[in-house]
């Protein structure tokens, strides 16, 4: 069952044409990577997606929710976890959560519990956002946009800046999320997206060039590995 449904969508600002017919598909349950240089239209995408900026053109089905008319439906079952670390520093890890879970109205000891289990925050529950490693903080920032129970979550460079042991620690976690829910996930680490990833989507200046696995991707382009298969079609792209 497909849970996101992108038709012909287009983005023009006055001087750049940042989506160009953008057509896709996303599954329940499936986590979905979108990858592309910078510039490439994945962050106008995930604006566009959740509400924060319009599309010039093409229509977007969310849950069976038109994007146009049923926004705030849709805004109901997705949360984003954004690039930039989204805590409140001067609150303990606990009091970030509960402070979260007040807003969405699921304050709960279940509910907190159950996130707490699953990003292993247990021993720096006391202590202060700001005092904690990157890794941690990182947890932290998805957490919380897990704690409104989404159907979909979008996770923004989520490894970004994070050294190998956290990065590793942290795909652990996606990939025990992707059990409940559907993620789509932007990187700019090819690793990431190879590991982490049932499909995924590049895009270059605006256009979407493949959509597939990883093997369907490495065949159509004749690579011997997905770097050399994200490469050729990027390249290409330019000519």
């Amino acid at each position: 069952m497909n849970i996101i449904t992108i038709d012909n969508v287009c983005k023009n600002y006055k001087t750049k044409k940042a989506l160009d017919n953008v057509s896709l598909t996303i599954k329940q349950g499936e986590l979905f990577g979108l990858l592309g240089v910078n510039g490439a239209g994945k962050t106008t995408l995930i604006k566009i997606l959740c509400g924060l900026t319009r599309k010039t053109s093409g229509t977007i089905t969310i849950n069976n929710f038109n994007l146009d008319k049923e926004i705030d439906e849709i805004k109901e079952i997705i949360d984003v976890s954004p690039q930039e670390t989204s805590v409140a520093n001067n609150l303990t890890v606990k009091e970030n959560l509960e402070f979260f879970a007040n807003i969405y109205n699921k304050n709960n000891t279940n509910t907190i519990n159950e996130i707490v289990d699953i990003f292993d925050l247990n021993e720096v529950l006391n202590q202060r956002a700001k005092t904690l490693s990157g890794g941690y903080k990182r947890r932290l920032s998805i957490a919380i946009a897990l704690i409104s129970k989404p159907k979909i979550l979008f996770l923004d460079e989520p490894t970004l800046g994070l050294d190998v042991f956290a990065r590793r620690e942290l795909w652990n976690i996606i990939k025990r999320l992707q059990k409940n829910i559907t993620i789509i996930l932007t990187s700019h680490y090819l690793e990431e997206i190879e590991n982490l990833c049932d499909r995924v989507a590049i895009l270059s200046n605006g256009k979407l060039l493949k959509t597939g696995t990883i093997e369907e991707i490495k065949q159509i382009t004749n690579a011997q590995n997905f770097e050399d298969a994200f490469i050729k079609l990027v390249e290409a792209n330019n000519e």
